[in-house]
């Protein structure tokens, strides 16, 4: 047996530790690796511009979004849905008129299967002189004509290949949907968020730049990621867990106005987690590569 394994060379064993550092540095495997703070975003923070909220509302799932980023969002996604729409309705129209001019190719051959058998049966008079055709009586040889140029495939354009499908488009969902939960959202539904600021007149910078923004209304505890909120839906006030625990749930009384509450009005804040990372359960980030097999 031989000392000090992970340095040693010579052993007839290919060890874990091996495996690991020549996968790292021949570029196959699985790199994980644990994210900073940086990478986490703050719990007073937008959840799709990641920055500070101005005019922050949070959903009913407990999502942060600062009020002119998620109305952007809406209103760019009523946009989207009004231009599938009318794409589909063109689609629509377009399967009437196929189905209507197949109707009358229908009856114009059955009308030209008629006169053919009606011909049959009565001689046509011989005509002894017939007019001569100009040149520019002729038919057409091209396929161009009669809007022909219209329905030719395009060979440049994979969607208009003969051998391309028609994909048939499915009417658009006309429901918005939230980008984080991925459940209906509605306008209406979004409630306005009041955070308290931290009283300090010693501290002067300006408020992104502090490390300590907010506090909680009713026990002055200040607020971070690393504290569980909630939002009082009636006030829009943010309270710690343990304020909801200890105060709130015994007499179910807003401990500012004095209102009644109920579960329905309590609505749990998510805490950080971006595009790297769940909330505040898993946080490491994943570059996959292809296996090293041994």
């Amino acid at each position: 047996m031989t000392r000090h394994a992970r340095n040693c060379t010579a052993g007839a064993v290919y060890t874990y530790h091996e495996k690991k550092k020549d996968a790292q540095a021949s570029g196959y495997g699985t790199n994980t690796q644990r994210i900073g703070k940086d990478s986490v975003k703050d719990f007073d923070c937008c959840s799709l511009t990641l920055q500070p909220c101005r005019n922050p509302v949070i959903t009913k799932d407990g999502y942060l979004f600062d009020k002119e980023a998620i109305l952007e969002y809406i209103c760019t996604k009523k946009l989207d849905y009004a231009t599938k729409m009318k794409e589909y309705e063109k689609q629509i129209s377009k399967e009437k008129n196929e189905l209507s001019e197949l109707a009358e190719a229908e009856k114009r051959s059955k009308l030209q299967n008629f006169l053919k058998t009606e011909k049959n049966i009565v001689s046509s008079p011989v005509k002894a002189f017939k007019p001569e055709v100009s040149k520019d009586d002729k038919p057409s040889v091209s396929n161009m004509i009669n809007g022909g140029d219209k329905h030719l495939p395009s060979f440049w354009i994979p969607s208009k290949t003969p051998e391309a499908k028609e994909k048939k488009l499915k009417k658009p969902d006309k429901m918005i949907y939230c980008p984080m939960s991925g459940k209906p959202l509605k306008v209406k539904d979004l409630i306005d968020v009041k955070f308290t600021l931290v009283n300090d007149p010693h501290d002067k910078r300006s408020l992104i730049a502090k490390e300590n923004r907010y506090m909680c209304p009713v026990t002055h505890d200040i607020l971070s990621n690393a504290v569980p909120c909630a939002i009082l839906k009636t006030s829009g006030d943010v309270v710690t867990m343990e304020c909801v625990e200890k105060i709130i749930k015994k007499d179910w009384l807003h401990p500012l106005t004095g209102a009644k509450l109920t579960e329905r009005d309590i609505i749990t804040l998510q805490r950080g987690g971006t595009g790297y990372s769940t909330t505040n359960m898993n946080l490491e980030g994943k570059h996959e590569r292809p296996v090293l097999q041994a």
